[in-house]
């Protein structure tokens, strides 16, 4: 018996079968009747009927990873592999590559206008070659935050407003920027946050973070690397969210399960919302297609429109009944829920305000951090505590160290980092780690654990945080 994937398809073939009823498409060179699957496909079918009896592989590829397909689809409906000797002017393969350009998730149109990598020097830089260079939807979605953008410029803001008190006449001549987080050592304290939508600003996408996290022994969230968590956005069908956990659990790579607790309604990213989308697209995770319509055509309101706004503490016991990996809060925002989360046995908390993205006006993280301190500061002892936010220097990895982080979370920068592929990436946290070592050696120290509270002073931002005990249910 000949397998499919010995057996060849003419181009000529594949092109007989481009109707609703009658639909196939290629993808890597493999030919798949994708008839049954049109109206499961959760971005509807007709995006893929806009490549039916032809080669799909561009705009599939920047939206879904490789097993879509075969997980979705049984192996008989594989065809065989695409005979490239058919293919000729007569198969409209290039019409593919033209849509794909006109999509709302477009590769950076004028990648020769970047400034050489080696040219670049601190995460400003990338995301100032960004801004030039990214399509204007993609700049869009990645630098918005919600309404009055005060949450997003706050989170940097706060760092910029904490002093170091350096010591003097120590001997720092060897510096160690290792620590440990999730159970596994880390170069640095230091992990790349999820950020989703990637392939907007590189082909490689999420790759390309992954590889350069797996070259530099960093941890990442939401890609597979040799180290990372996985990001959980509860669904509003809990057996696809089960389904997942079921999936992580069995992965080794995957350390942690971080459950997204920040998003219960997608914000209001207005320059998102301006910047007008393709419809014909579907975007990762999301059971709809890109829309434009009153409220404008914001990638970021599509893919939220899945996530459960009814996820509650109790089903934190469900989370923990489908997976033996450890459990960590991803978006608290007080010192109240903190406490909570502490109470429940969890293994520990990312602070963040999903990047000002949500909630214009919530607490930047690092101030929660401080709020911590002073209201339950026995949480430092009983679980780890990460933050993202705002984070664009050494010297912010530092700080938030001295005041008790276990490590801190760039996105933002990761993604603006991509814009030049993994050596971007890789770049970038070189950099973050030649500013901590720096400043780690100017405050006088020379290992992480000798990091505290007494080596930064907060006076200008400790008015910021809830001083009195207000835990509510």
């Amino acid at each position: 018996m000949i397998k499919s994937k010995d057996r060849l398809v003419s181009a000529q073939q594949v092109s007989q079968h481009a109707t609703p009823n009658d639909c196939w498409i290629v993808v890597d060179r493999q030919v798949w009747d994708v008839t049954d699957f049109l109206e499961e496909h959760p971005g509807g079918s007709a995006i893929i009927l806009k490549y039916a009896g032809r080669d799909a592989t561009t705009a599939y590829a920047e939206v879904h990873s490789p097993s879509v397909l075969t997980r979705n689809l049984s192996p008989e409906k594989c065809k065989g592999m695409l005979d490239e000797s058919t293919v000729d002017g007569t198969w409209d393969t290039p019409a593919a590559a033209k849509d794909a350009g006109k999509t709302a998730i477009a590769v950076v149109p004028d990648a020769s206008a970047k400034p050489p990598l080696h040219t670049l020097i601190s995460a400003h830089d990338f995301e100032e070659a960004a801004s030039r260079t990214a399509s204007k939807k993609t700049w869009a979605f990645y630098s918005s935050a919600a309404t009055d953008l005060i949450t997003r410029d706050a989170n940097k803001a706060c760092f910029d407003r904490i002093w170091f008190r350096p010591r003097v006449l120590r001997n720092v001549r060897d510096v160690d920027t290792r620590t440990r987080m999730l159970g596994i050592d880390s170069p640095l304290p230091l992990f790349v946050s999820p950020a989703a939508m990637a392939k907007m600003i590189h082909p490689d996408g999420e790759c390309a973070i992954a590889r350069a996290c797996e070259a530099k022994g960093v941890v990442q969230g939401a890609a597979p690397s040799g180290k990372f968590f996985f990001q959980l956005y509860v669904n509003r069908d809990r057996s696809k969210s089960a389904e997942l956990l079921r999936e992580c659990s069995a992965n080794p790579t995957i350390k942690a399960i971080f459950v997204t607790v920040d998003a219960a309604a997608p914000g209001k990213r207005e320059a998102d919302e301006r910047v007008k989308a393709d419809e014909s697209i579907s975007v990762p995770m999301a059971p709809s297609q890109a829309r434009n319509d009153k409220k404008g055509g914001g990638l970021g309101r599509v893919m939220a429109s899945f996530i459960d706004p009814g996820l509650t503490w109790e089903d934190m016991k469900w989370v923990r009944e489908h997976t033996h990996l450890p459990v960590y809060l991803k978006g608290v925002m007080s010192a109240d829920d903190a406490i909570l989360a502490m109470e429940a046995g969890l293994d520990g908390i990312l602070l963040s305000n999903h990047g000002g993205r949500n909630l214009d006006t919530s607490p930047p993280s690092i101030v929660v951090l401080l709020e911590l301190q002073r209201r339950c500061p026995q949480i430092f002892g009983r679980m780890e505590i990460y933050v993202d936010g705002g984070i664009r220097r050494g010297t912010d990895v530092l700080k938030a160290v001295c005041l008790g982080a276990t490590a801190v979370g760039m996105g933002r920068s990761a993604l603006f980092a991509t814009n030049y592929g993994q050596e971007g990436v890789e770049h970038l946290i070189d950099i973050i780690q030649d500013e901590l070592e720096v400043a780690m050696r100017n405050i006088g120290i020379t290992s992480l654990n000798q990091a505290h509270p007494d080596l930064v002073h907060t006076g200008d931002i400790d008015h910021l945080r809830m001083e009195q005990w207000g835990l509510t249910p």
